[in-house]
């Protein structure tokens, strides 16, 4: 039996590039074109010249991260994802010092457009609930 060596995660969404590039924000990921191409625009008109497909991705660029993959989906989001990332930021941290990390990386992630639902936190460990432009939730962990 073969062994997986790579995971891509796969956003459907309603604005592909738009949803990379904040992801891209996020995770200092850059945009991939695909090969041969110069843009992903490039590559969507050329395959979907009715302007019905696009796609885009994001890669991190020292190859350790996963790729994530957007799509183009007709229907918008209507209910809680049952699978979400965990942005690792307070790897490490307890108490006061890991909620001080957290609340910086809120900070940061709110004006590229995030926003946050709710702090969980018990004294000791801690996380922060947020969603991403298009309300896909994820947590600062």
């Amino acid at each position: 039996m073969a062994t997986i060596r790579q995971v891509q995660i796969t956003f459907d969404c309603a604005e592909p590039e738009r949803l990379a590039r904040f992801w891209c924000e996020v995770l200092g990921y850059t945009v991939v074109p695909p090969e041969g191409y110069g843009s992903w625009d490039d590559f969507n008109r050329e395959r979907f010249p009715d302007g019905d497909g696009a796609w885009c991705s994001a890669s991190d660029p020292t190859g350790a991260g996963p790729r994530l993959f957007f799509q183009r989906v007709p229907e918008g989001k209507t209910v809680k994802n049952r699978v979400h990332l965990d942005v690792r930021v307070g790897t490490g941290m307890t108490g006061e010092e890991r909620l001080a990390a957290l609340e910086a990386e809120c900070a940061r992630l709110i004006p590229l457009g995030a926003t946050r639902q709710r702090l969980l936190y018990d004294g000791t460990d801690s996380c922060i609930v947020m969603q991403d432009i298009e309300g896909n939730e994820f947590c600062l962990d």
